[in-house]
């Protein structure tokens, strides 16, 4: 370890280490091996996100706006990394030899609106309703000035040279959007469950672990989106199993993508149970 290393480590602030395709391999079976082994709590924390995915579409539906459920569906995997703070539990868990149980587990998970996550969870709506917006915005740039059309029912619009520049342009802008929402949580969010650090700190580290190892980043990013976008085809019901694998790995990466923290000493002098750190 460096001497700025040591420095960083001593004020706090997590280090980031280099890694490979092989730790991306090394944490889907990990993530795969949680998930057979605590099947309930998977199920469960993606049964939500797949239910409230259901329910948009079907309220869209019934209202008549089908078409809005388009960038709505896109827009939820950029909620999956927060969807997955349970998840990140159970491998935290699992890791230590601990029980698994749900009641537990949730408490963990209902006692982090007093932390830093309800800060980042604020980050992550804000990102997806400015989604939201945006589609709505490039929809009307490229296919506002057309004859009035249901596009629920004719997709024949989207073939036309304004829909395919619209979707060209559109997929461009949602890559690079989803591709920065996903660098500052990646890490941010299981960091946060782990450590006491402040969000923002939690979001620059997560940013430095992108740019520090990009390829594999990057490769990882992608391949969350390939899964997520094959367990939605089915109905969302491919999440039920893509969710709590993608979860747990992602924790098994962030426990390899950065150092261990250093273990506080214990105070000499009037020290109190609150000095030692479970």
């Amino acid at each position: 370890m460096t001497r700025d290393e040591a420095h960083l480590q001593a004020s706090g602030i997590p280090v980031v280490r280099m890694i490979g395709l092989q730790d991306l391999t090394w944490a889907l079976r990990q993530g795969w091996r949680d998930f057979r082994t605590a099947p309930r709590c998977g199920l469960v924390f993606s049964g939500i996100f797949v239910l409230g995915g259901l329910a948009l579409v079907w309220l869209l539906a019934i209202s008549g706006y089908l078409w809005v459920s388009l960038p709505a569906a896109a827009g939820f995997p950029i909620l999956a990394p927060f969807a997955a703070v349970g998840l990140y539990e159970v491998s935290h868990r699992l890791e230590r030899g601990e029980r698994t149980n749900m009641a537990g587990i949730l408490r963990v998970v209902f006692r982090q609106k007093d932390r830093q996550i309800p800060s980042m969870a604020a980050v992550i709506v804000i990102f997806f309703l400015f989604w939201n917006f945006l589609s709505h915005m490039i929809f009307a740039l490229f296919l506002g000035v057309s004859t009035m059309t249901n596009i629920s029912s004719s997709w024949e619009v989207f073939l036309t040279p304004n829909g395919l520049m619209m979707l060209g342009f559109g997929t461009l802008a949602g890559a690079a959007f989803a591709g920065l929402l996903f660098s500052i949580t990646v890490v941010s969010l299981p960091l946060l469950l782990d450590r006491e650090v402040d969000f923002v700190t939690a979001m620059i580290t997560s940013v430095t672990t992108c740019l520090a190892n990009p390829g594999t980043m990057l490769t990882w990013g992608a391949l969350c989106a390939a899964l997520l976008f094959l367990g939605m085809i089915p109905g969302f019901l491919g999440l039920f199993v893509v969710l709590p694998v993608l979860g747990h790995a992602s924790w098994h990466l962030y426990r390899r993508a950065l150092e261990p923290e250093p273990a506080r000493p214990l105070r000499t002098a009037r020290a109190t149970s609150s000095d030692v750190r479970g």
